[in-house]
């Protein structure tokens, strides 16, 4: 059976993409739902002290403190080291990963820099102990990772698909979608069970899914304000969906899918903000949410005006 889980980062904010990610293992049939449980040796959720173990959870628990990004790297690299050799730099981690347009419109981006090396946040030593150990229980509980899926959508595409479907939800169920289509790419036939945090304010996604497999037939399981589940059949395997809120404390590989989004989202924006520093000494980096983005947009604008870069190619209208 194969176990995925579907997130994003960077839906609130108005500056840097959105960046959405999708993470797959394949595990014995019989394996407890709670993947955390299973390998449990290895990894930890952010509960009590810290004991060494890999740290793996809704990635804005990660994400805390000054060593919050090499948290996030470790977490990320343990699972993608599983997957075949660490990539060594952006180019690498995004190349075969990356779905749709993704690096092409990156490329696009004056601020992008396709040679960064990959382990700029973490100790190379810590990163791999963590490979390792991660690996090591994983093979002990039969558990196989699959190349993580990732879809980057830069601010001129984000502006571009609000123009044609003008809402934001709609935005992030595009790419959705587009990861939604990956678990057919999965190797074999086996069944597969996607776990999936609630979508922009989106109650039920039946007829969503049907858009996305349209060869197959989607059955309502249960739908309700805490969960929604639907199970697709006559494809070439068996796919059950459950979407609910905080599925990133309830399923590892939503959390894994969080940690690696909110991981590219803090790669990019660490560019972000290296490019406008070049051009603006001194200007205070940012995060891109609300009212510190405005801050900044207020301190490049004169900038953007000397170059003639026009304000939908960096700011997200919504």
């Amino acid at each position: 059976m194969w176990r995925v889980g579907i997130d994003e980062a960077g839906y609130g904010p108005n500056l840097g993409p959105l960046v959405l990610a999708c993470t797959a293992c394949h595990v014995p049939d019989d394996t407890p739902a709670d993947l955390w449980g299973v390998l449990a040796a290895a990894v930890r959720k952010k509960v009590g002290r810290d004991d060494g173990r890999l740290l793996i959870d809704d990635s804005k628990k990660v994400h805390q403190g000054v060593t919050g990004n090499a948290k996030l790297e470790r977490g990320v690299l343990a699972m993608i080291g599983q997957t075949g050799a660490l990539p060594t730099t952006l180019a690498e981690l995004l190349d075969h990963r990356a779905v749709g347009d993704s690096i092409i419109e990156l490329l696009e981006e004056p601020w992008y820099q396709s040679t960064m090396p990959i382990g700029v946040f973490d100790e190379a030593a810590k990163i791999t102990t963590a490979v390792n150990a991660f690996g090591e229980v994983c093979r002990a509980a039969n558990v196989t990772w699959f190349a993580p899926r990732m879809m980057v959508i830069p601010t001129p595409r984000f502006n571009n698909l609000l123009d044609q479907l003008d809402l934001k939800s709609e935005v992030l169920i595009d790419g959705i979608k587009r990861l939604f289509a990956t678990v057919l790419t999965l190797p074999g036939t086996d069944p597969v069970r996607v776990a999936v945090d609630r979508l922009g304010g989106r109650t039920f996604y039946a007829p969503l899914l049907q858009e996305v497999f349209k060869d197959g037939y989607v059955r309502i399981v249960q739908e309700s304000a805490e969960m929604c589940e639907y199970t697709i059949y006559g494809l070439s395997r068996e796919i059950h969906f459950s979407f609910q809120p905080r599925a990133d404390g309830e399923h590892m590989n939503v959390a894994l899918a969080s940690m690696l989004a909110k991981y590219l989202r803090e790669v990019f924006m660490t560019q972000f903000n290296a490019h406008w520093s070049t051009h603006v000494p001194g200007v205070k980096p940012t995060a891109g949410y609300p009212v510190d983005a405005a801050r900044f947009l207020n301190d490049i604008r004169d900038v953007m005006e000397q170059r003639a870069i026009p304000m939908r190619k960096v700011w997200r209208r919504k």
